[in-house]
């Protein structure tokens, strides 16, 4: 039996910009979910790394490989520093980084996986890639997603106008 794709919710930011994007209410229905994310943030920098919240908490565990076109590293994180990158101000304009994040059995009264992989774009000779495996250690299901950009100086920014989340389940 083939797996299918369910559109959930989209949610693309206007003029103003927003500080996060949320999903809220995530029906129970589905076996798992999948988020993707085409983003940018109004940091000075030419990346972001994108924060993850489920269910209100970033108590999430995480390990991230990295690579950047020259070099390649490894990191620990446990506050819902989830991986991907999306570019900032200061990387090509108008280019937007992607990033996409799979939650199996996220309905279960079990601990929940996660997978994550990202990429920045930008006109420069680096480029990041990132692949992360997570753990959000909660038996309630995720009934509430959200992502939020911080730049390298660990300062929570905005997502410009355009950034777009799109919320999928799957059966």
């Amino acid at each position: 039996m083939a797996l299918q794709l369910y559109k959930i919710a989209t949610v693309e930011v206007g003029s103003a910009g927003a500080s996060s994007i949320a999903f809220t209410s995530i029906p129970s229905g589905y076996t798992d979910l999948k988020l993707v994310v085409s983003g940018r943030a109004d940091g000075a920098f030419d990346w972001h790394q994108l924060y993850l919240e489920l269910n209100g908490s970033t108590s999430i565990s995480v390990r991230m490989l990295q690579g950047s076109g020259s070099a390649a590293a490894s990191y620990n994180n446990s506050v819902g520093e989830c991986g991907p990158i999306i570019g900032g101000s200061t990387a090509t304009a108008n280019t937007f980084g992607s990033a996409e994040l799979y939650f199996p059995n996220y309905s279960s009264a079990s601990n929940k996986s996660i997978s994550v992989d990202g990429v920045s774009e930008t006109n420069g000779t680096t480029i990041y890639q990132i692949l992360s495996a997570g753990l959000y250690s909660s038996s309630s299901a995720i009934s509430q997603i959200t992502v939020k950009p911080k730049d390298a100086s660990a300062v929570y920014r905005n997502f410009v106008q355009y950034s777009t989340a799109t919320l999928y389940g799957i059966l």
